[in-house]
């Protein structure tokens, strides 16, 4: 099912699972190196890269959806739930082309997505995201669509080979 947020001047946007005949607009960012260096992925140089992205990361994925722009797709957001201790909780995560940036896409995408989650998933009760500590233009996003700013996590994942601090944000259910 679509949901469906107007926008006063780009139309509007909805969210929908991913198609393999998603593959030239998906392209267009997860190829683009000022996305992919605010990601955990690194831009993809190829169409084949890309096609096994789509299928294995997006389409094959519990819970991906595609961030669309008069149906076509310019972002994606992801959740993933949890286990065992931690199945409370669920981990965001989020990209959107660069030439949509700074429209409050994202953001009000964003806040889509956490009413869908909390929804959708009736026992979680916190939504985690993790940004790479010079991303502020992420960290408006989640702050904008009700993340509180938890804290710094040292040294927490490999970018690019270097080792990068993040900022762990998180929103509850109450």
């Amino acid at each position: 099912m679509e949901k469906y947020l107007p926008l006063n001047r780009e139309g509007c946007i909805t969210l929908r699972p991913f198609e393999l005949t998603d593959l030239s607009d998906v392209m267009a960012w997860v190829a683009d190196d000022r996305v992919a260096q605010r990601c955990w992925w690194d831009a993809f140089q190829s169409r084949e890269d890309a096609v096994s992205f789509l299928k294995c990361s997006l389409i094959a994925h519990p819970w991906a959806r595609a961030i669309c722009l008069s149906g076509r797709p310019i972002g994606q957001m992801t959740f993933e739930q949890g286990s065992d201790i931690e199945r409370y909780r669920g981990e965001m995560g989020y990209a959107l082309a660069y030439k949509h940036w700074g429209k409050g896409i994202a953001t009000e995408a964003l806040k889509m997505v956490v009413s869908a989650i909390f929804c959708e998933f009736p026992e979680i009760q916190r939504i985690d995201a993790v940004i790479i500590d010079w991303n502020v233009g992420s960290q408006s996003v989640l702050e904008k669509a009700g993340f509180v700013k938890e804290g710094l996590l040292r040294k927490y994942g490999v970018k690019k080979g270097e080792t990068v601090d993040v900022f762990v944000y998180g929103i509850l259910a109450s």
